[in-house]
């Protein structure tokens, strides 16, 4: 075998919020990929289909376990959102310094929740 560097692995990075949040922005793009494309065609289909197939998914969307996946994915819509906001200011060569880095790390996230409270507030208690 070769006497060449190996590349840094997990025993050597101290892991971070920059980390968690690379890492839950790719998980969530990936939910709203599968979960949400799933969940959009069949909507509409529902809606081509007439008013039977609509109440069908309409009463299989207000289960529990329908606010459950609507809730997730609304929340993995605002997270991804916000983290793609942080990945554009770091683009353009801003965000770097290691404490703006954290904090925006730490505020996507929280931000993305406090987004879903108020979305699903807004529709609930409407």
């Amino acid at each position: 075998m070769a006497d060449r560097p190996l590349s840094p692995h997990l025993q050597i990075w101290k892991w971070g919020p920059h980390m968690l949040t690379s890492i839950l922005h790719r998980a969530t793009g990936d939910g709203l990929a599968l979960v949400g494309l799933g969940v959009l065609v069949w909507w509409l289909y529902a809606l081509a289909g007439g008013p039977g197939a609509y109440e069908k998914f309409n009463s299989l969307a207000t289960t529990p376990f329908g606010y459950i996946v609507m809730i997730g994915l609304s929340w993995a819509l605002f997270s991804h959102l916000m983290s793609g906001i942080r990945h554009l200011v770091m683009d353009i060569g801003a965000g770097f310094e290691l404490d703006t880095n954290r904090n925006w790390s730490v505020a996507s996230p929280l931000i993305g929740i406090l987004l879903t409270a108020g979305f699903w507030a807004l529709i609930l208690y409407r």
